[in-house]
């Protein structure tokens, strides 16, 4: 029997009864038997400073994030590499987006197929994709500093089908080159402008294709959207997953909607706030700034509020397209999104007075409070 087979047959993590009875996934008791700490609730205000563990099997301090929006369907995982030092090379089964926190360093990428190792530097707020089955190694190439990333997967949802979590690591499957052809290379992503709508979300045909980008916080390629603000959504190579930024003006802030659950949001750039809430229930506010996560639980409303200076940038990592839930298209708006006409006046007098605390004041447009199903880009396409 081979190594990975008795691997498999020891299963730590098979769900017994009484673990059914409390509803926990495999993923779940796989994070708790890492020994690394593991933070929850709705929000992380600062992803750079979190508290990490040391995870051994790894070989760097780590930390899970495990927030109630994620609801058993996406992973997020914090990893630090220490001055100088590089990553043991790692094996994952899954599709995989990495942003970087802070730092610098160099990723290098290969399959088994005998194909050139891809090798490419990244730094401050680069998001990569690292497709499925690939041998990926990551060095920080700074001596005095060290770097902080962020790993993005379904991993919660695989692990629920295929219930041994070490099925997904070093696991010696190989997919063809043919399949990797496309997947394995690092170059300028590229303006897809008459695309499939069903691949991304939202009914938008004008999307990025590629799988690196420098830095989320300069990122200018952007259309407009009916919320408010500016979009770019981004599709990779080969790959189902799939993400979007949106960028708005200082001391100006979105229309509240809704959808599915699973949706990772950092902020690359930019200081305000997120107020959280289920339909009738009590509002949770979420502060941000650069490094800043939060997760909208399944179907709850949330609202995002430049509160800063500056533009804002939020940057939404999607999870599966099963799980897009409804407010991405136009025809929905009425019943997943709050017109600011319709809003509970508590949001209009709480970014007020989060404005008067900095010494600005609001820069919303005043037909918006006036004007039903205000649109701040009237003959724009949303997406």
């Amino acid at each position: 029997m081979s190594t990975l087979n008795s691997e498999l047959t020891a299963n730590p993590y098979q769900a017994d009864q009484k673990r059914n009875e409390v509803k926990a996934f495999t993923y779940d008791r796989w994070m708790e038997s890492v020994g690394i700490p593991i933070h929850r609730g709705f929000f992380i205000e600062d992803l750079r400073t979190v508290e990490l563990g040391w995870w051994d099997e790894r070989q760097c301090d780590a930390a899970f994030i495990q927030l109630t929006g994620q609801e058993g369907i996406t992973s997020a995982i914090v990893m630090e590499i220490a001055p100088g030092k590089s990553l043991p090379p790692m094996k994952f089964a899954l599709d995989e987006l990495i942003y970087v926190l802070q730092g610098s360093g160099v990723s290098t990428v290969w399959s088994a197929d005998g194909a050139p190792k891809k090798t490419f530097e990244w730094q401050d707020r680069s998001l990569f994709h690292v497709a499925s089955n690939s041998n990926l190694q990551l060095a920080n190439m700074r001596g005095d500093k060290p770097v902080r990333l962020l790993r993005y997967s379904y991993l919660p949802l695989a692990t629920s089908l295929v219930t041994e979590p070490q099925f997904y690591f070093n696991n010696p499957y190989q997919k063809a080159a043919a399949s990797t052809q496309e997947s394995d290379t690092y170059s300028q992503a590229k303006l897809v402008e008459n695309g499939d709508p069903e691949l991304a979300w939202g009914s938008s045909r004008v999307y990025w294709h590629g799988n690196f980008f420098p830095d989320m916080a300069a990122w200018d390629k952007l259309t407009t959207n009916a919320r408010g603000g500016m979009s770019v959504i981004i599709m990779f190579p080969s790959s189902e997953m799939s993400c979007h930024m949106s960028v708005f003006a200082t001391r100006t802030y979105k229309k509240a909607h809704r959808h599915g659950p699973g949706r990772v949001i950092v902020i690359p750039a930019g200081e305000g706030y997120s107020v959280l809430w289920e339909e009738g229930k009590e509002k949770i506010v979420a502060p941000w700034h650069e490094g800043s996560m939060f997760v909208p639980p399944n179907k709850w409303f949330h609202q995002h509020f430049n509160a800063g200076g500056t533009p804002a940038r939020y940057l939404a990592l999607h999870p599966p397209r099963q799980f897009r839930g409804h407010a991405e298209k136009v025809e929905d708006r009425a019943k997943d999104m709050i017109e600011y006409i319709d809003e509970d006046p508590w949001i209009r007098a709480k970014f007020e007075g989060e404005l008067a605390k900095r010494g600005l004041t609001t820069l919303m447009p005043t037909d918006a409070y006036s004007v039903n199903s205000y649109d701040w880009h009237p003959g724009k396409v949303s997406i």
